[in-house]
């Protein structure tokens, strides 16, 4: 578990995902309500995975919501180029979204890549006990705890 306001990328997708809600309001009232919409919750989802992914039970919980994130940065970036190319959002306003989403994509892959050498490196120095057939689907607690009855004194009662 991890405090995503220590991540500097955690900081600079929640400043992009203000900055893209300010661009997707700034688009015609008329016609492009669901361009609004999407792009807002994609950039919204850039930020709302990382977070999620820091309060992840294990390095590749966290991992699988970077790789979220990542994917949200994608959708984000074709959403700006769509406002560019159709005349709804100017040059000014879409080129340093596109460069700072670009940036941004760059940043949680690398921390993507990151997080999954040292969950690689944990499995190495910890490696998990080997199931058999005959503990598999019973847990550690089940399996140690059990106590061991004595044998039958052999008299039936």
């Amino acid at each position: 578990m991890q405090d995503f306001r220590q991540l500097l990328v955690w900081k600079r997708a929640h400043a992009f995902a203000l900055n893209g809600r300010r661009a997707a309001q700034a688009l015609p009232r008329v016609g492009y309500t669901d361009l609004k919409s999407q792009m807002t919750r994609a950039a919204q989802s850039i930020v709302d995975n990382i977070v999620e992914g820091c309060g992840a039970a294990s390095r590749l919980e966290f991992a699988r919501y970077l790789d979220i994130s990542v994917k949200s940065t994608s959708e984000v970036d074709y959403q700006l180029e769509f406002a560019r190319d159709l005349g709804v959002m100017s040059r000014d306003v879409w080129k340093p979204l596109a460069k700072e989403v670009i940036e941004i994509r760059k940043m949680l892959s690398a921390l993507r890549r990151s997080i999954l050498a040292a969950a690689a490196r944990d499995k190495t120095l910890h490696p998990a006990k080997r199931q058999t057939p005959s503990t598999r689907g019973q847990n550690a607690a089940t399996r140690w705890s059990r106590k061991r009855m004595p044998e039958d004194s052999g008299t039936d009662d």
